[in-house]
């Protein structure tokens, strides 16, 4: 074989000879000498199974990397500590044939989509460690919703068979998506490296902008190392959680401390004015010397709100963990629930997770939310939002009636104003700057920053001030019927507003184009032809100049994934209005 270079760095094989090579013998490589010391070679796994994987070298240095395989690199701020932890001989916790089950589950389902990725790492004693896996539309959904990522570890606990770990998003319909799964031996540094090492090599080598977690050091440790430039933030959930554990001793205050506690997290607007409550709270209540407390300030600035300014949380900063993301696995993993039976409902808990989101979809391309007020605001993004996100932005739309404004200061130079907001509702002030020359507005409540969208008191601040449109920077993308388009959305609204509609509408028609083509081959033919045709033309539009190549489906007859919610799809007119069908409107997945 002769491999050569290009001059943009590439090797490309020049010319290779067949006959001056044997056949390939993968079962039997681990024999060869130069296999011995290789990250390639297969062993079997020690876990009441014989099965074998093949392992693959990653990359990095030193020992740790060739004797793990998955994503895991040594890196020189842990090297210390990796080589303290990584040949302890932990491993994975199984029953007898779990490890054959689930290499043989995930190994069908790459056979099923080859975009589905797993790794897994051995010990010395080539016995299962960790492992990592992800399907193909975990990937996609990190492209459009990866910018906040909770890291789950509520399953890894003494009260779960389970030793699972979730990688969990959220969409535009504020719906969970599941970003990757996760068995870990141990909460120890070198496992979240390898974990998150991996989970990053499968997203493309990327990582979140916010990454939410429990509160642990070691987790902490492992996310600055691997990804430096990630906001890294306690779930608040899980502490608050912790909190009544730790007063069990003060049962009489327990109740009142609560109360205090919350006041001092939630309705702290400044730094200064957390600290003063913080040291008041823990004097009171005689806790300043407890050791919980003091690691809780001391990493104030990765749970209290007031320190995320500028962090928008993609409402995955939910404080009960009843309304957050994460309970959705819930109903699928009980403290008996084994590995097997885990592996066993994985594809019932995709199969749910698809079929709510192209219910939510569906509603969205078929339904146009109510409005409840002549509000200019509501009307320039109900058809913008997602219904969800509309239907919570409607509650801030009409809750700006409770609001009253004071003008505070006025800065000529800047063209910054500051209001003094008070809302009569929840019975608290706000402080709003509104700087008119940039178009920015910021409330001391960050609901924009926690939730995404504006706040009622940044609403009654624009309507004061003559403004009668959101400034387009204040409308994310995420929550937008459109999140999904490879395209960002044009900064004006009009713009924004007149490319959901031509969304809505070839969605219409493609469903009506799906009735009538169903109907006989012949029709089918014709309809297939016609979306063929119309997805090259369209991508030749709209990639011009670009080095890409639109997809097109294969030529073969595609096989779709058929969910009807009735027993009859409804027929359409091309008014989109239902013929003949009563009920409940049917749905498909593709």
């Amino acid at each position: 074989m002769h491999v050569k270079r290009r001059q943009d760095g590439k090797w490309y094989i020049h010319s290779f000879v067949k006959e001056h090579n044997h056949e390939l013998l993968p079962a039997q490589a681990h024999f060869f000498r130069s296999h011995k010391n290789s990250a390639t070679a297969t062993y079997p796994l020690d876990n009441g199974s014989d099965s074998r994987v093949r392992r693959k070298k990653n990359g990095g240095s030193g020992s740790g990397s060739s004797k793990l395989f998955g994503a895991y690199q040594n890196l020189d701020c842990l090297d210390g500590y990796m080589r303290s932890q990584h040949d302890k001989g932990r491993r994975l916790v199984l029953e007898s044939g779990d490890a054959q089950v689930l290499l043989e589950t995930f190994t069908r389902m790459q056979e099923e989509n080859p975009k589905f990725y797993y790794a897994v790492d051995l010990n010395e004693q080539h016995q299962l460690r960790n492992l990592f896996w992800v399907d193909a539309k975990g990937m996609e959904d990190f492209n459009n919703f990866g910018d906040v990522v909770c890291l789950d570890t509520t399953y890894f606990t003494n009260k779960y068979r389970i030793p699972l770990v979730l990688f969990v998003g959220s969409n535009h319909h504020v719906q969970p998506t599941l970003l990757g799964c996760g068995l870990i031996a141990d909460e120890t540094v070198y496992t979240f490296v390898w974990l998150l090492q991996t989970w990053s090599v499968a997203m493309g080598d990327r990582g979140p902008r916010v990454m939410l977690t429990d509160q642990s050091n070691e987790i902490k440790t492992a996310v600055a190392a691997v990804f430096p430039r990630t906001q890294h933030c306690f779930c608040l959930y899980y502490i608050l959680e912790k909190v009544p554990r730790q007063l069990e001793y003060f049962s009489l205050w327990n109740d009142a401390f609560t109360v205090k506690f919350h006041k001092c997290v939630f309705k702290s607007w400044t730094e200064e004015q957390f600290e003063k409550r913080w040291w008041k709270l823990v004097d009171k209540f005689h806790v300043r010397e407890v050791e919980w407390f003091q690691s809780l300030y001391e990493d104030r600035r990765l749970w209290v709100p007031t320190f995320f300014r500028d962090v928008t949380f993609a409402s995955l900063s939910a404080y009960s963990r009843a309304e957050s993301l994460n309970s959705k696995f819930d109903k699928y993993v009980q403290g008996d629930t084994s590995v097997n039976e885990f592996v066993e409902q994985y594809k019932a808990i995709l199969e749910d997770m698809y079929e709510e989101e192209a219910k939510a979809d569906f509603d969205a391309w078929h339904e146009v939310p109510e409005l409840k007020s002549p509000s200019p605001f509501e009307k320039q993004v109900h058809l913008i939002y997602t219904h969800e996100i509309f239907t919570k932005f409607q509650l801030e739309v009409l809750g700006a009636a409770a609001c009253h404004l004071k003008k505070e200061s006025e800065d000529e130079r800047t063209t910054t104003t500051v209001y003094a907001v008070k809302d009569f509702e929840d019975d608290q002030n706000y402080v709003v700057e509104w700087n008119v020359k940039g178009s920015e507005i910021c409330c001391s409540c960050r609901s924009f920053e926690f939730k995404g969208y504006l706040c009622r008191h940044g609403i009654v601040v624009l309507q004061m001030s003559g403004v009668f449109s959101i400034p387009s920077k204040y409308v994310l993308q995420r929550w937008t019927n459109a999140a999904r388009s490879r395209k960002p959305v044009s900064g004006k609204l009009d713009e924004v507003q007149e490319r959901v509609r031509r969304f809505n509408d070839l969605c219409r028609r493609a469903i009506i184009l799906g009735e009538e083509g169903s109907l006989s081959q012949e029709s089918y033919n014709i309809a297939l032809s016609a979306i063929r045709e119309g997805l090259k033309q369209c991508g030749s539009v709209n990639h011009s100049g670009e080095e890409e190549n639109v997809s097109v489906e294969r030529e073969s007859e595609p096989q779709l994934d058929i969910v009807i919610s009735s027993n009859k799809a409804p027929r359409l007119s091309e008014t989109g209005k239902e013929k003949g069908t009563k009920g409940k409107v049917g749905f498909l997945v593709i």
